[in-house]
């Protein structure tokens, strides 16, 4: 069972280390440095332009989205506000606690985004349908 509800104001952007040289640049996101977490799990995702993915919340796992390459929206739903984050650059990560509903828009061809979690992959953490969504956020408010 979760400890915390989470909102919008919880939701934020992190920059991250940047060491740019004229051959090139690294990012970097370290455990507790920038990301605020231990790392369990690590995948990307990629689709076409005007793709939609994401579309669900979890109850437990904390996820830290970064866009390596191209141009994505984030956009955060607590089952009260809507809040659209911009992800262009490759060290602004995009911290999304759990309870925060996402939808993960692609704006440009070639897209892909790096999602950091705190905890292994659960089927039983993701909340996939919106109205089931909304009935477990007011349930863990009363």
């Amino acid at each position: 069972m979760i400890t915390d509800l989470f909102d919008l104001r919880d939701v934020r952007n992190i920059d991250l280390p940047r060491h740019v040289r004229a051959d090139g640049e690294v990012v970097v996101a370290e455990n507790g440095a920038c990301v605020p977490f231990v790392i369990a799990r690590m995948f990307t995702v990629s689709a076409s332009l005007g793709a939609r993915r994401g579309e669900h919340a979890h109850r437990l796992c904390v996820q830290f989205m970064i866009c390596v390459h191209g141009l994505i929206d984030i956009v955060c739903d607590d089952g009260r506000n809507q809040r659209s984050f911009t992800l262009d650059r490759r060290n602004v990560a995009l911290l999304v606690p759990p309870t925060i509903w996402n939808t993960v828009l692609f704006r440009q061809p070639d897209s892909i985004l790096v999602v950091l979690c705190d905890r292994p992959y659960e089927e039983s953490d993701y909340i996939r349908d919106y109205a089931e969504f909304l009935s477990f956020r007011e349930s863990a408010r009363t």
